[in-house]
């Protein structure tokens, strides 16, 4: 792992903040030059601690009412089911995120759907079908009180 400098956790905290911040605008919170700013970017991006910058979209702006997490468990552990979730996963977009587990449930499942007769369709009609998945388990979101995606950066 390379050594961040406090200038570089600083960054990193910014940028988790505002991705979209323009180098003049971080180098008034660091106390360095735009371009200097510009620089330790890219370094960051070359050496992979900046993965991406996307845009955190308002999913009820979407019309997407309906969040909710979604335990499966596979019919069989095998890597034939595995790379069966794989490609289920790239064909629904309403999954936004999936996790392998320890525990009772094989896969987490983040799920946004327009409403719940979408989320009862999704999990009739895929999940609940498909040949790799055994058992479904889901659990609505009533209302969401903390959703960061910052990471905590180790302190020098």
């Amino acid at each position: 792992m390379d050594t961040l400098t406090s200038k570089d956790r600083q960054l990193l905290e910014l940028l988790q903040k505002n991705g979209m911040a323009t180098s003049l605008e971080l180098s008034e919170h660091l106390g360095m030059s735009a371009s200097q700013v510009g620089r330790r970017r890219q370094r960051l991006e070359a050496e992979g601690y900046i993965r991406a910058t996307p845009a955190r979209l308002s999913p009820a702006k979407l019309g997407l009412s309906v969040q909710a997490f979604v335990q499966v468990q596979t019919a069989a552990h095998s890597d034939t089911s595995h790379l069966a979730v794989e490609a289920l996963l790239q064909s629904q977009p309403e999954i936004v995120g999936a996790w392998t587990l320890t525990g009772e449930a094989d896969y987490m499942f983040r799920v946004y759907c327009e409403d719940l007769r979408a989320l009862n369709r999704l999990i009739q009609d895929v999940l609940l079908p498909h040949p790799a998945i055994g058992r479904v388990q889901s659990q609505v979101v009533m209302d969401e009180i903390f959703d960061e995606t910052a990471l905590p950066l180790p302190r020098a």
